[in-house]
Parts: C-alpha cells; sequence; structure tokens
C-alpha cells in the first residue's frame, strides 16, 4: 500500500513563508509527475504546481514567482511546496499527488490527506 502524508502547514502573518512536504511511502517501484493543489472553504480544488520525473516544473499564474516546487527521489519519495510573500488568497489545505508506479507495468494516482495553511494577520 502507498501511502502521502504531508506537513508544513500552519498560521502565517501576509508576505510570510512556509515549506511544506510531502513523503511518499509504501510498495514503490517509481514516481513520474508530482503536484500540489489546493481548496479554499467553499471552492473547488485548484491545482497549484507540478514537477515531472525529469524536473520540469509548471505553476499556476496565481502563485507564480512566489512558490517553488522540488523534489527528492528515491529513497526520500518527496515533494516540497517553498511558499513565499504568502497572501491571504493563498489560506486553503494543500493536498499533494503523485503519479506512483507500484510495478513497472502499473501507475495509479494517489493523494495525501491535506495540510492547512491560514494566512492571516
Amino acid at each position: 500500500q502507498v501511502q502521502l502524508v504531508e506537513s508544513g502547514g500552519g498560521l502565517v502573518q501576509p508576505g510570510g513563508s512556509l515549506r511544506l512536504s510531502c513523503v511518499a511511502s509504501g510498495s514503490i517501484f517509481s514516481i513520474n509527475a508530482m503536484r500540489w493543489s489546493r481548496q479554499a472553504p467553499g471552492k473547488e480544488r485548484e491545482w497549484v504546481a507540478s514537477i515531472t520525473s525529469g524536473g520540469s516544473v509548471n505553476y499556476a499564474d496565481s502563485v507564480k514567482g512566489r512558490f517553488t516546487i522540488s523534489r527528492d527521489d528515491s529513497p526520500k519519495n518527496a515533494v516540497y511546496l517553498q511558499m513565499d510573500n504568502l497572501k491571504p488568497e493563498d489560506t486553503a489545505v494543500y493536498y499533494c499527488n503523485a503519479d506512483i508506479k507500484v510495478t513497472m507495468f502499473f501507475m495509479k494516482s494517489y493523494w495525501g490527506q491535506g495540510t492547512q495553511v491560514t494566512v492571516s494577520s
């Protein structure tokens, strides 16, 4: 069984920074793309950033220039989201997501349980 566990959320003032971490564990053959998404109260979940196995990154326009996604492959199997110059509108539950091969021929998308980020003075 594969699990994704996020950490690093919390309360921060506007203009502050947080670094989210997400670690994948279990029976993992390899990991393809890894992503961060978020869901604010009363809104749909939205994609924030993604990183391929080759290291190519993409960001939503709303976070471009403020957030940085990175990853550590095996054995850590982790993805990170460095969030700088945070704004109140960044307040949300942040989820990591990864496309994981559990065998050479079987890949599945897994989600973490989420970590709360609150930006408020």
